[in-house]
């Protein structure tokens, strides 16, 4: 298991919600490594329960006593990287497989996909699934190359960044809640009983 620097991104810093600053520290995390890399698997905890449960993994991380609160209740979530997710498994299965111990406050995903915009959705082929269906976006000349990082947290809260290929600046990262429902209602059922 890895962990993510201390250091939160220009743009984390400032995050309406803990969860929002979570998946945008994520982000730019997962940008450090460039593009074209396999998707990533987090845990998210509560960085004051760490403090006090693991000191000295806390220490470890550089999670310092005095970093000020984060959100509601002086909430933060420090993102831990788990291990990689299984070659050649669906994310959706590998996610069926998943169950959190009660100290997990939330999770996360990044990864990279490609994507049209809506326009194009309406010129899709009936009756493509599967590869056939990749194929066709990826030769779609409207396509555009995304780095999704979702967080979920157990109460249910979600929250979304998206990274463009062609605009791969922390300044250009769209975030909100509802950007990919279906994959955060995916990690979203890693939580339930």
């Amino acid at each position: 298991m890895s962990n993510l620097p201390t250091g939160a991104p220009d743009g984390a810093a400032f995050a309406a919600s803990p969860l929002t600053r979570a998946v945008l520290e994520i982000d730019e995390y997962a940008a450090g490594f460039g593009w074209d890399q396999p998707a990533r698997f987090f845990a998210l905890v509560d960085t004051a329960q760490l403090r006090a449960q693991e000191p000295g993994l806390a220490a470890q991380l550089g999670l310092e006593e005095q970093q000020p609160a984060g959100g509601p209740g002086g909430v933060t979530y420090t993102p831990i990287e788990q291990d990689q997710l299984p070659a050649g498994q669906e994310l959706d299965e590998f996610l069926a497989t998943v169950a959190w111990p009660e100290a997990v406050g939330g999770c996360a995903v990044t990864l990279e996909r490609l994507m049209l915009p809506p326009s194009a959705e309406a010129a899709l082929p009936e009756g493509l699934g599967g590869s056939e269906l990749a194929d066709w976006v990826a030769k779609h000349p409207e396509r555009q190359e995304v780095r999704m990082t979702v967080g979920v947290l157990r109460d249910g809260a979600q929250e979304c960044a998206i990274r463009l290929r062609e605009k791969d600046t922390a300044t250009e990262v769209l975030t909100g809640p509802e950007l990919v429902p279906g994959l955060a209602q995916a990690l979203a059922a890693t939580f339930a009983d």
